[in-house]
């Protein structure tokens, strides 16, 4: 028993990946291509893209959003934890980016559940609403530009139904959001979403400590 959470050296972080991940083998060959990527840490780490996965199942997911797509492993743990009808909005600005994963989801059979939209996430979701999608969405998962977190979130949850879940990426932002914060920053953008969503009443909060922070919002 312990009353804090257990720091992981690497040690004892390659005995829970191995005692606990099970990926698909396009989701290895994908994480160990975006590995070699100049950009290759931005990717989510495999015990995340594992309990997200897990989300995903439970809440018995068919329609989910996601913003910042990267190089897709994300992308391609979602959709694998979607039913075969299941469908996943994609969001990114950057072709070269999803260029890398789409050849993998081909492989794991799951690029028919993904619609990948190029374009501003926030435009994107704007134009969800506004053809009447509000409510319909079970899971989002937001990872992309710090300081539009806030209208990310406030989107996702007009189109999420009640009991959808938002899980919101890089909350603790290596420990920065702990300590003070120039004005216009990533960080203090996050601090101020991780203020707004403790105090937000219509939703159910929890902020974990994997990966670099991950908060989960449950839709009230």
């Amino acid at each position: 028993m312990s009353n804090r959470t257990l720091p992981l050296d690497e040690h004892l972080l390659d005995y829970l990946i191995a005692h606990s991940v099970r990926e698909h083998p396009a989701q290895a060959a994908l994480r160990d291509a975006t590995r070699r990527h100049p950009h290759g840490s931005m990717q989510i780490s495999p015990e995340q893209g594992q309990f997200m996965s897990l989300l995903v199942r439970l809440i018995g997911a068919r329609r989910a959003i996601e913003v910042g797509v990267f190089t897709g492993y994300s992308a391609l743990t979602v959709a694998l934890a979607l039913p075969d009808d299941g469908r996943l909005l994609a969001c990114d600005i950057s072709d070269d980016y999803t260029r890398v994963g789409r050849p993998f989801w081909q492989q794991a059979g799951v690029a028919h559940k993904i619609e990948l939209q190029i374009a501003p996430a926030l435009q994107t979701l704007e134009a969800r609403l506004a053809a009447g999608e509000a409510g319909q969405y079970d899971f989002a998962f937001i990872d992309a530009d710090k300081r539009s977190y806030d209208g990310y979130v406030e989107r996702c949850l007009q189109l999420l139904r009640p009991g959808g879940l938002v899980a919101i990426d890089n909350v603790l932002w290596g420990g920065e959001v702990a300590q003070p914060a120039a004005a216009g920053t990533d960080t203090a953008a996050l601090q101020a979403l991780n203020e707004k969503l403790h105090r937000d009443e219509r939703v159910d909060v929890s902020m974990l400590p994997i990966g670099d922070g991950l908060t989960l919002a449950r839709k009230r």
